[in-house]
């Protein structure tokens, strides 16, 4: 069909512009690694703010705790093992598995650490030597009680317990035995006897000795001149002596003392037979070698 003519007055007809519009390509996607990198941002701040709370709102002793309970190696104090929790682990001459305090029993083996904070075993060759020391003289002393046919049924009333003071040997009274005659400080032939191979066994090592007297909790009738405080510190006083005439001579004394009922073997029943004990403690030392040491080499 034959195009309109233009007129004299029209304008001319505008071009027709055709434009192409290509997309930019845009960048690959991040992907959310941002939001887990916020997450444990958020995450470690949250620990940090409760960690502040905690703090603020415990006391030191509960705040160690928190400590031992982050510590890569933590040291079990073994609460089940007849009042002790060291090398020895509070057990009698013939323990065999009443307590549990062997690695046997727990499939691990526990470490102990020298409390010389509190006044224990510094760390250190000094430490390690009194241990063996100690390992040797309950092996010496069980060897010698079990040669004995009177001193053996008292195996048991003889324990090891490492403390902070030193390798402490109790010496216990039980419903079947008594180291004194009731209410005195007399000592019992068969007490005596026992307090004689402890000594000549101690007398081995050169650790200095502390004698301690216990009492159960029984009062005195009234009007008594005793008391458990001098019963106790009598006691003391006979066992030193008996160690004495044993061979422990007077510059190997550190101190003795009573202490009444203030330090039950069974705190559970202050009346307890058991309670009535005599403590003899081999001091932490430095340096030294021991005559146990020296026979055992020698074997």
């Amino acid at each position: 069909m034959a195009s309109k003519a233009r007129g004299r007055n029209e304008p001319l007809p505008r071009p027709i512009i055709v434009k192409k519009i290509v997309a930019a390509a845009h960048a690959g996607h991040h992907g959310g690694a941002w939001k887990v990198a916020y997450a444990d941002f958020v995450t470690a701040m949250m620990a940090f703010f409760l960690l502040l709370w905690l703090l603020g709102m415990t006391d030191e002793q509960k705040r160690k705790g928190i400590a031992d309970y982050f510590t890569p190696t933590l040291v079990e104090l073994r609460q089940n093992s007849a009042g002790a929790n060291g090398v020895l682990g509070g057990d009698s001459l013939i323990a065999e598995d009443d307590y549990a305090h062997r690695a046997r029993q727990t499939g691990q083996r526990a470490i102990v650490v020298p409390r010389a904070a509190i006044g224990g075993p510094e760390s250190g060759d000094s430490a390690t030597q009194d241990r063996a020391r100690f390992e040797a003289l309950k092996r010496a002393l069980d060897a010698r009680m079990a040669g004995d046919p009177d001193l053996k049924a008292l195996r048991k009333n003889v324990r090891l317990v490492e403390t902070r003071e030193g390798l402490r040997i109790d010496l216990v009274d039980e419903a079947d035995f008594s180291m004194f005659a009731l209410s005195t400080d007399r000592l019992l032939p068969r007490a005596s006897r026992l307090i004689g191979e402890v000594a000549k066994v101690i007398a081995r090592v050169p650790n200095a000795v502390i004698v301690r007297g216990h009492t159960d909790s029984l009062p005195y009738a009234s009007g008594r001149m005793m008391n458990n405080w001098m019963l106790s510190t009598a006691r003391a006083e006979a066992t030193r002596a008996k160690l004495a005439q044993s061979g422990i001579g007077a510059d190997r004394l550190a101190r003795i003392e009573g202490v009444a009922d203030r330090e039950p073997f069974v705190p559970a029943d202050r009346y307890d037979p058991r309670n009535r004990r005599m403590s003899v403690i081999l001091a932490w030392q430095k340096g030294g070698v021991s005559g146990i040491e020296q026979e055992e080499a020698r074997h």
